[in-house]
């Protein structure tokens, strides 16, 4: 090789390495703040149970708002599991989002539902509202029935229907523990000045035992591809955004379920009808708009498992939907890309904003450009390479270790699976994911800039196997 190609490939590669360190580095510091965030979750907890949250006088009602596109299957079970949420006072606004099926059909029926003269102001502009429906025998119960544009817009009309002061962001194919609105109430309840938005943990329901609409046995997936999402998740969740927002850094309350206070989401103009991954986009505008403002607010995460979601159990919807998210990742760094290193903006513009293009967006076309400087050496100078030697133990070891830890963690959290063989396959399918799965999820999402250089606008499909067919007592 030519001396000057040399020596500008040497410093690639130790780019490259050191890349790899800095991002692991900076996940065992995650992790560690993880860490210290349980703990300090678990000691509160022994002071303030929720049964006294319940009990408070002062506590903030909730307005739940859960889109439904083309649910027919599962619209009326979830429902009913709403309805048996414990809060003190709540109410469940249905925005079905111009549904092609029976969704309407089978809401009205199950709850009888009349459409009504109920008036609202129409704060934040969205596809037309056809009708608004109350329930006889369930008055917690709102049916909004618009015209279809797509989840954001349907959140925005759930948004101007909806009358009280916190408001809960729900998928309506998803299962929500009966406590989990007095977990995501209590920083509300604890500093109600300065709490924002609050996200917790969402979990894989993949062959769990579902009755009545709640998670009674967790159970390990079948699917492998499940299995190693759960790891996946755990790490994302646990070991990772509890970090994030113990610095002041969160930029994502998941879209599956997250809490917020209806007044600043208003006064930012609700959710990005046009963003792809509009919870994200929400977050990071919440945060622009206050940090601009000069208004101390805090964005929480709490370890609490809240939300059960059905994760993808083919490599053909997993492609699409990974490939959504990096793009949704991609438009939202780029419309706000004039807060990147800009101090107006705190640790937001100084370290969140840059760790998520760095670390986050730009991860997947780094990673494969490490791949194939690995091949090349392994080709010309063998598994001898001192590069092959060093990328594996920083790529592949302690990318392992970090899953690992993310799972000991979840044990010490919340224990959710008490048999010592779901463990050790939790174990496996930690150490399973950096030998082909996570490669392939690089090259997703390698692609997804590509897919954004085209315009790719399309949200793609989430075919799921539905809570109706899973396993059941």
């Amino acid at each position: 090789m030519i001396p000057i190609l040399n020596t500008v490939f040497d410093l690639v590669s130790n780019g490259i390495l050191l890349y790899f360190f800095a991002i692991n580095f900076l996940y065992a510091v995650f992790i560690l703040l993880s860490v210290i965030g349980i703990i300090r979750h678990n000691t509160l907890l022994k002071y303030v149970t929720l049964n006294d949250m319940f009990a408070q006088p002062m506590i903030k009602p909730v307005s739940v708002i859960a889109p439904a596109h083309n649910e027919e299957a599962t619209v009326v079970d979830n429902v009913r599991s709403l309805l048996g949420l414990e809060y003190p006072v709540y109410e469940i606004i249905i925005v079905n989002d111009g549904s092609s099926d029976q969704t309407l059909e089978r809401l009205i029926q199950a709850f009888h539902f009349k459409k009504t003269k109920r008036v609202f102001r129409r704060v934040i502009p969205t596809k037309p509202v056809r009708g608004i429906y109350l329930s006889p025998i369930a008055p917690k119960l709102v049916l909004v029935d618009k015209e279809n544009g797509r989840k954001a817009d349907a959140l925005n009309a759930g948004l101007n229907v909806a009358r009280y002061p916190l408001f809960c962001a729900i998928d309506c194919d998803s299962v929500i523990d009966r406590d989990a609105l007095l977990k995501m109430a209590r920083p509300f309840h604890e500093d109600p000045e300065q709490t924002v938005g609050v996200g917790g943990v969402v979990r894989l329901s993949n062959d769990c035992i579902i009755k009545n609409g709640q998670v009674e046995k967790v159970n390990m997936p079948k699917s492998w591809l499940a299995r190693i999402q759960i790891v996946e998740y755990l790490r994302a969740f646990l070991g990772s955004r509890l970090g994030l927002s113990k610095i002041g850094s969160l930029l994502i309350i998941s879209g599956a379920f997250g809490m917020f206070r209806k007044d600043v989401v208003m006064q930012c103009g609700g959710y990005d009808h046009k963003a792809i991954g509009e919870d994200m986009e929400l977050v990071v505008r919440l945060t622009r708009r206050l940090r601009e403002q000069k208004s101390k607010f805090r964005i929480k995460f709490i370890p609490d498992t809240l939300c059960w979601t059905e994760g993808p159990e083919s490599w053909k919807i997993l492609k699409s939907q990974r490939n959504r998210w990096q793009r949704g990742l991609i438009q939202v760094l780029q419309a706000h890309r004039n807060m990147l290193f800009n101090p107006r903006f705190g640790v937001t513009g100084l370290f969140a904003l840059p760790f998520y293009f760095v670390f986050e967006m730009l991860s997947p076309l780094i990673e494969l450009f490490g791949y194939l400087i690995l091949v090349y050496f392994i080709a010309t100078d063998g598994l001898n390479s001192p590069f092959a030697i060093k990328l594996f133990f920083l790529a592949i070891v302690a990318g392992m270790f970090l899953s690992l830890s993310a799972i000991v963690l979840e044990e010490y959290a919340e224990k959710r699976f008490p048999r010592f063989r779901d463990v050790l396959i939790l174990f496996a399918s930690g150490l399973a994911e950096n030998l082909g799965y996570r490669q392939f999820i690089a090259y997703v999402r390698a692609k997804a800039f590509l897919d954004v250089m085209k315009g790719k606008q399309g949200w793609g499909t989430m075919q799921r196997k539905g809570f109706s067919t899973a396993k059941k007592s």
